[in-house]
């Protein structure tokens, strides 16, 4: 048996438990916060308009709120935006895109919890540094758990970065660029940024977040509003296999209500990070006393996470292109902007794309070192980002569906502990919550 039967022989089996848990804590905490993604919506365009209170630090390793939910937010904004919601619809029919959006709106309060505890329980060093994030806060539960967070963690972003550098590889191969290239550019600019320390990696995703979003958005939306009849049917097709799924691949995966739910979901947490914990990572290195404030910001960035992500599934739809794949393909919104717009738009996906790779692997490459900066108190930085840096010229590489079957599988041991974890501190500091 090969490792891509054994992978998907264990993501078949731990599918429906994770999928169910995912859509419990999301339901639970909604009601423990008494809908805190309704009720806190006020707060929030206030916050837009003031900003959050800080202390204008000059310690290297802390940096203002804004500029943590904009790192936070270069993880979650990026090729899983991109590929994500085109596979899901490929695996789980036109139904998954729905499901993918509708655990945002639950998806938001698990992540609105996790940087409350994250930002609550963080731990602040004599030399300025700060140990928050998942591999903190489950500490509070049982030290094992953290440890297991972290260790698991430690291999799960430098795989996530290998995944957005095999996209970005397979995206230039078909313009004649060899992948290794590719590879070997990502894992040079990525090494260099985690030199800098988070002020450099908050610089690059302040200023280039914002760029690829506006980027990305134009030019998706005017291939999808060159034919308003086509949007129309696509939203027609979503809707008639919400319930009915209808998936190509339905043959090899399971073409069922479940996996259509359970496609849109996984593809959900991998763009917004909701039930993992990871975006807690970089919120708890703002410097601010308003942990609220905070939590509240990370909440409400998912609905900027879900803008591409659903005009990416709305591309494959409309042009027909996941009724036409065989496999599970990563590049295919690159060949609706090649085949559906100008010479013009294929390089302006081009170039963004390029920035959502490169602000994701640099987000997740930076977590990753907190979750081994948890174990050594920042010892052998250089090394571990050596090692990095190494994994993503490697993953530019690799085989597309087992990377992300192998991906899907070290998701759910992630999330699963995790999550049960973030349950327990929701009775333990059920004042956070409410």
């Amino acid at each position: 048996m090969d490792l891509m039967n054994i992978c998907m022989r264990m993501d078949t089996l731990l599918a429906m438990p994770s999928t169910l848990l995912f859509v419990f804590v999301g339901v639970f905490l909604t009601i423990k916060s008494r809908f805190v993604q309704i009720r806190a919506l006020p707060r929030f365009f206030t916050l837009i308009r003031q900003g959050v209170k800080h202390h204008h630090p000059k310690k290297e390793k802390m940096i203002d709120p804004i500029r943590a939910l904009l790192t936070a937010m270069a993880t979650t904004i990026g090729m899983g935006n991109i590929a994500g919601p085109a596979i899901a619809v490929v695996m789980g029919g036109p139904g998954a895109l729905f499901w993918l959006v509708a655990y945002t709106f639950f998806g938001s309060v698990t992540k609105f919890s996790e940087v409350m505890f994250s930002m609550t329980l963080r731990k602040k060093l004599p030399d300025g540094g700060v140990l928050g994030g998942p591999t903190q806060y489950l500490r509070a539960v049982t030290p094992l758990l953290g440890v297991w967070y972290g260790a698991i963690t430690v291999f799960l972003f430098a795989g996530w970065s290998g995944l957005q550098a095999n996209t970005l590889a397979n995206v230039f191969y078909l313009e004649g660029v060899p992948k290794w290239i590719t590879g070997l550019i990502l894992a040079s600019v990525v090494f260099c940024a985690l030199m800098g320390g988070i002020r450099r990696v908050g610089a690059i995703a302040s200023k280039l977040v914002p760029l690829m979003f506006v980027l990305y958005v134009t030019f998706a939306s005017f291939i999808l509003l060159k034919d308003i009849n086509a949007l129309g049917q696509a939203f027609v097709l979503i809707g008639k296999h919400i319930f009915s799924p209808c998936a190509p691949l339905g043959g090899f995966l399971g073409a069922t209500i479940f996996e259509a739910l359970k496609t849109g979901v996984h593809r959900n947490i991998y763009i917004t990070e909701a039930g993992l914990g990871t975006s807690s990572i970089s919120h708890a290195m703002a410097d601010t006393d308003a942990p609220r404030d905070q939590a509240i910001l990370a909440m409400f960035s998912v609905v900027a996470d879900m803008v591409p992500s659903v005009l990416s599934g709305l591309l494959v739809i409309v042009t027909g292109m996941w009724a036409r794949s065989n496999e599970i393909n990563s590049t295919l919104v690159y060949e609706v902007f090649r085949d559906y717009s100008n010479d013009f738009g294929k390089w302006v996906l081009l170039a963004s794309i390029s920035l959502f790779v490169l602000t994701t692997v640099i987000g997740n490459s930076f977590n990753a070192s907190q979750s081994f900066a948890s174990f050594t108190r920042y010892r052998g930085m250089v090394l571990y980002y050596i090692f990095l840096s190494f994994l993503i010229f490697v993953g530019a590489l690799v085989s597309v569906p087992l990377a992300w079957k192998a991906m899907d599988l070290l998701l759910v041991l992630v999330a699963v502990p995790h999550l049960l974890g973030v349950l327990f501190l929701s009775f333990k500091y059920s004042d956070l919550i409410k």
